[in-house]
């Protein structure tokens, strides 16, 4: 990584009315969530941050019988920063989708560092493989999402049976990983984010790219071609891993993105800016046709 990882901020002079100072809370109050059904703040765990929001595609008639896949968003953020509050347009992009979407938050560094932000997805997913049956998701049709430091979480979670385990969630559950501009594979001792890792913490024992286990489900990495936070080789070193452990994947290199227009792609307004919705969009659709 070459810099901290930002948690969206000044979301870029893009095409949508950015008003004021704050453009995260301009696309998100301009992202209407009409027709979906909204739960917020459910509790996954015993701490304050252990929360999670859930927008859930309409019932109609034709649907109110079948429940829908169900998709985990983790935000980034260094580690340090950001919350589900900055995310309500991811949640609304895949919901309107027809996946069931949770957004979560975590405990964060350097109060928490590592591993407790990875137990932390782990428990939710537990709580959506039990819970998510109220809210129209089959908890046994399980995705995770995850952007910056949130992508490293969700293959850490994924790719490495230990904390689903751990979490008591099914590992057959959890159908298919999306990192987006992660970083899975660096010395963050000679970074910023060091404090979101123990103290005298060895990488090759820590970054998701030394965990893969074999039996490990579909990953998607999406990579930002003019990243300058998260250095794409990260990309490329994670799935090198993916092949040495024959674990199917999917590496796309977005063109004309960075590191922070890549995740405002995922938002149904920002599509001009890049592949990012579509990208995930077909990758999830085609692990929804699998058996």
């Amino acid at each position: 990584m070459k810099r901290r990882l930002f948690v969206l901020p000044a979301l870029l002079a893009l095409g949508v009315a950015l008003t004021a100072c704050n453009p995260v809370a301009t696309l998100n109050n301009t992202t209407s969530l009409s027709g979906l059904n909204v739960t917020r703040n459910l509790p996954y765990g015993p701490d304050v941050r252990n929360l999670l929001d859930i927008y859930a595609p309409p019932q109609t008639a034709e649907t109110s019988s079948s429940l829908k896949p169900v998709v985990l968003f983790i935000h980034g953020g260094s580690w340090t920063s950001g919350g589900k509050d900055e995310y309500v347009f991811a949640g609304e992009s895949l919901a309107r989708a027809g996946y069931v979407t949770a957004v979560m938050s975590y405990r964060l560094a350097p109060q928490h560092p590592y591993p407790d932000y990875i137990q932390d997805a782990a428990q939710a997913l537990k709580w959506l493989q039990d819970n998510a049956a109220k809210y129209g998701g089959n908890g046994q049709r399980l995705y995770v999402v995850g952007h910056s430091a949130g992508a490293f979480n969700a293959v850490e979670v994924v790719d490495n049976a230990r904390w689903l385990t751990e979490a008591g969630v099914k590992t057959n559950t959890v159908r298919a990983v999306v990192g987006i501009a992660g970083p899975y594979d660096y010395d963050f001792r000679k970074f910023p984010s060091k404090d979101a890792f123990p103290a005298g913490g060895d990488p090759a024992n820590i970054m998701p790219s030394r965990h893969v286990r074999s039996d490990a489900p579909p990953n998607l990495l999406l990579v930002a071609a003019n990243d300058t936070t998260v250095d794409p080789d990260n990309g490329e070193r994670m799935k090198a891993a993916l092949q040495a452990a024959g674990v199917p994947y999917t590496y796309t290199v977005l063109p004309g993105l960075n590191h922070i227009t890549i995740v405002g792609a995922l938002s149904r307004h920002l599509t001009f800016l890049g592949g990012t919705r579509k990208a995930v969009l077909d990758f999830l659709a085609a692990q929804e046709r699998r058996p």
